[in-house]
């Protein structure tokens, strides 16, 4: 099973409340030596394919992540495994912040354009917009950078102070430059909302959602109780560019959206390797007070949609009418759980997920209901807007627009990630394109 998006991997669903009492040991010193005998050991215990791990001598190898590295289980976890900063990975689950430029990228055919653009950071400050075309980074031609797979290379490392020079042209023909400096960026998870009518029905709720972190749980529930006080009750959930994070997030969200009609029933099931089968569990919907009970869900969706984003999708299917616009999500079943060593954090596949009817291992992806583009002539949430107004139009007539058929075989495009700090490390991309 190859992944065929270009330099990408997602953000894995982790947890930290699954009840599995997983002993920790620290390293008994910090030298390269005690961390990779530290990796080594967790990866024996826990990792969900610990069978097919290759018999190599930890101390021989000059990293941790080197080690790791080595060992994954490659047909299935060419990158979820990795090793991150602590501090990194903290302030993005905690704070929702990262390092960087602040715009995601998306290549269609030769085209390399900004899908999306954070508020007040130093892409918004120098004017960056959603559907810009991106020309150059630092005078070298992105024409030349997508040819030689040097993009990633070329924007730098997540470091604050860091500068790189862009040029853009925007969709009226405006070409720009601007030298921008890396700074801390904050991701709001919720960044937008509208209340819509679909032909006279009542109003449907339309949430981009970008990520799953803690502050996620207070904007998903003040975005839900304005849905409630304005009647809404199909859904449509846009999830194209996240790629995922805590579990405990996507139980939540999923149960605002099932209600009384899911509450107490299973949304998916741990399962761990043969050796920790004691700690397999299911975990249910719950009821919170701003849920809606919606009869229909539209998600929209994208080769950037995995993890915790998949699992929102899989676990409602059994109890609510679930439909999936956009592209094939990226294929990500399985999660992780943290394991804090010095000033780092090991992430170890350490089990896959199925919902209520045993239905997962979804390697290739979530196949779409509607297939579409994605709509950069337009901004996120606008009801002309590609995949939203495919969304909407099945939701009104129950079935995909004429445009929808011709998507399997039109435009290739390609998702560009970059790591950031939750889940950084050398090879990790996340693709929620946070340069």
């Amino acid at each position: 099973m190859t992944h065929r998006v270009l330099g990408v991997v997602l953000v894995s669903v982790v947890t930290q409340a699954t009840g599995v009492a997983l002993a920790q040991t620290m390293p008994q010193e910090c030298s390269v030596a005690g961390q990779n005998t530290f990796v080594a050991n967790v990866m024996r215990k826990v990792y969900l394919w610990y069978q097919e791990i290759p018999t190599s001598d930890p101390a021989s190898y000059s990293s941790p992540e080197r080690y790791l590295e080595a060992v994954r289980f490659r047909p299935l976890d060419e990158t979820f495994s990795h090793i991150t900063s602590k501090v990194e990975n903290d302030a993005f689950f905690d704070e929702s912040r990262f390092v960087g430029i602040g715009f995601g990228m998306l290549q269609i055919g030769s085209d390399l354009r900004v899908t999306q653009v954070f508020p007040e950071s130093p892409a918004a400050e120098a004017g960056l917009r959603r559907g810009d075309y991106l020309l150059s980074f630092n005078q070298r031609l992105v024409s030349d950078l997508l040819e030689s797979g040097e993009v990633g290379e070329e924007l730098g490392p997540s470091t604050v102070g860091y500068q790189v020079t862009l040029e853009w042209r925007t969709v009226r023909g405006d070409e720009h430059s601007a030298l921008v400096e890396k700074g801390p960026v904050t991701i709001p998870p919720v960044s937008h909302t509208a209340i819509l009518d679909v032909d006279g029905s009542p109003p449907v709720g339309y949430l981009h959602f970008r990520n799953f972190v803690r502050p996620s749980f207070q904007a998903l529930d003040i975005a839900f109780a304005k849905f409630r006080k304005q009647g809404v009750r199909d859904i449509v959930l846009d999830l194209r560019y996240n790629g995922g994070g805590l579990v405990s997030v996507a139980t939540h969200l999923a149960s605002l959206i099932g209600g009384t009609q899911t509450a107490s029933q299973t949304f998916l099931q741990y399962r761990f390797n043969s050796m920790l089968t004691v700690f397999n569990q299911n975990v249910p919907f719950t009821n919170p007070v701003e849920s809606i009970d919606a009869p229909r869900v539209v998600i929209i969706g994208s080769r950037a949609t995995a993890s915790a984003s998949e699992l929102i999708i899989n676990g409602l299917r059994p109890f609510v009418d679930v439909s999936l616009v956009g592209r094939r999500t990226f294929g990500k079943p399985v999660g992780q759980i943290p394991f804090d060593f010095c000033d780092k954090v090991l992430l170890p596949v350490s089990f896959d997920t199925v919902n209520a009817l045993g239905e997962g291992e979804y390697y290739d992806g979530l196949e779409p209901d509607c297939p579409m583009r994605d709509g950069l002539g337009h901004s996120l949430g606008n009801p002309k807007e590609a995949r939203l107004n495919e969304a909407l139009h099945l939701l009104a007539a129950g079935t995909c627009t004429a445009d929808s058929e011709g998507e399997k075989l039109r435009t290739k495009s390609r998702a560009f990630a970059r790591p950031i700090p939750p889940l950084g490390g050398s090879t990790l991309r996340q693709v929620i394109n946070a340069w």
